[in-house]
């Protein structure tokens, strides 16, 4: 007996084949009608049983989230909506579903409702599809920097370094909360805890990926990230995942080659290889639209914005050009941005980095040369003394996808960047040890892998493309 996934068996098509399907009932119509998906695809293998060769007990059994082994033969379907269908000659039951306690019935759901049910939410035509594509541009990253010659490095989770200098960290300790140790100053005394100094988790394995870029050439990684920032919406996780490739020898303008090559390829590999859920997530997107007011509505569709970032090349526009640009819009002029743009020096909002890439120049575009007051003490100063090499890469429909800059490779200057900032320099006399031995000329960039999610499947929160969101107050499951 051959066993076939749903997805094998749609595209294959063994007709006349005796063929074993697994998975979980969808529906169950008229006693007769068993719509079954195993999670391989957006599609549903129908399955038809004669009533007469099955016993009641077995029927009153399948019901919606039931999981069954169906055995039978696979022949043209003769109803609308299939090409194929299975007559099941044997229906086994591995697991019942109670229709009065399944709470993933084939109705609508709102996502709100589904994040309480976040460990079933995945059973859902929109979760599957999501968590598919996720799982694509996964392998497309794996393969484009291992194609590309990087090599995949594991920075440390636990940290005693603030790579972005924010502060907001998770503490890691043994300590006992209610039993602190203090030093005489008053101080938390960590020298008994069980690292003996102050460790928190990761917010970025950009600072040890360098570290490995110095000695061999190209790495990335791809982890677990972790930001203790209280914010509730739909653009913040306090535990996310980030792609950080990191590249001796290249200064910003190879950064922002490779950036825009990377991030093509892994669009093009979802495109090419997650048509069907693309399909389906670009018409339940429509479907949303049509709710919103015309003028909160995307100008563009799912696939059609995927294409738009394949098929143009990355407009390179200078942060001053850009402040220009934005500051004599009609959009500032009328009032109409939420954050107007008055100065040079302003921190761009996503509403700015959205007319940049929507409205203005109508490709994605790559900004650089930021002031050095809005951007990392990492980031290499340009010779004017207030820019720094910083690179930003805006989308439609998302602003910021990614940023990155070329590293400051010269001891003296980060040093003195250190001091200026009020960090504390033996905290990172390991990070100084690659400007003192061997220091060159090195980049890099980071992407958030759920925010590329965001883009790729068109979902509106964050929280809908991870598999367990992490937000504040809220650590269930």
């Amino acid at each position: 007996m051959n066993s076939y996934s749903v997805k094998e068996l749609l595209s294959k098509q063994p007709l006349g084949d005796s063929v074993e399907v697994n998975g979980w009932v969808k529906t169950f119509r008229s006693n007769r009608f068993i719509a079954l998906n195993d999670g391989s695809t957006i599609h549903n293998v129908q399955c038809v049983v004669d009533f007469e060769n099955f016993s009641e007990d077995l029927l009153k059994q399948i019901t919606t989230g039931a999981a069954l082994k169906i055995t039978g033969t696979l022949v043209e379907s003769q109803g609308r909506g299939q090409q194929v269908e299975i007559q099941a000659s044997d229906v086994f039951v591995h697991g019942t579903a109670d229709p009065e306690t399944y709470p993933i019935q084939p109705k609508k759901h709102s996502l709100e409702f589904l994040r309480e049910k976040a460990h079933l939410r995945v059973r859902t035509n929109t979760f599957s599809a999501v968590m598919r594509v996720r799982s694509a541009l996964a392998f497309a990253i794996h393969s484009y920097f291992q194609k590309n010659d990087f090599y995949y490095m594991h920075p440390p989770i636990i940290t005693g370094s603030d790579a972005e200098g924010a502060g907001e960290m998770f503490r890691v300790t043994t300590m006992e909360p209610k039993n602190i140790p203090v030093d005489e100053q008053g101080e938390v005394d960590y020298s008994g805890d069980f690292f003996g100094k102050e460790t928190n988790l990761t917010v970025s394995g950009q600072l040890e990926a360098e570290t490995y870029a110095m000695g061999l050439g190209k790495v990335y990684t791809f982890g677990p990230t972790f930001r203790a920032e209280n914010s509730n919406t739909s653009r913040h996780l306090a535990e996310f995942w980030m792609i950080e490739p990191e590249m001796a020898f290249y200064d910003l303008d190879a950064n922002m080659d490779l950036a825009e090559d990377f991030i093509k390829s892994i669009v093009t590999y979802v495109l090419d290889n997650c048509q069907d859920d693309l399909e389906f997530l670009e018409k339940r997107l429509l479907d949303e639209e049509k709710s919103k007011p015309q003028n909160e509505r995307s100008e563009m569709a799912l696939i059609e914005k995927l294409k738009f970032v394949v098929e143009n090349n990355f407009k390179r526009v200078t942060y001053t050009e850009a402040i220009d640009i934005l500051r004599n819009s009609k959009p500032n002029k009328k009032k109409k941005f939420q954050f107007p743009i008055d100065e040079w020096g302003a921190d761009l909002q996503s509403e700015h980095e959205r007319f940049l890439v929507e409205k203005h120049f109508k490709c994605p575009v790559i900004l650089f040369d930021y002031p050095a007051n809005i951007k990392a003490f990492y980031m290499r100063l340009n010779e004017d003394g207030k820019t720094v090499r910083a690179m930003d890469v805006l989308f439609p429909g998302i602003g910021e996808i990614a940023g990155g800059s070329q590293r400051e490779e010269r001891l003296e200057v980060l040093q003195q960047k250190i001091s200026d900032l009020g960090i504390e320099e033996k905290e990172l006399w390991w990070y100084l040890d690659l400007r003192r031995f061997g220091t060159a000329v090195h980049s890099g960039f980071g992407l958030g892998f759920e925010r590329m999610v965001q883009f790729a499947t068109g979902m509106g929160n964050i929280r809908d493309v991870i598999p367990y969101p992490r937000t504040p107050q809220n650590a269930e499951f």
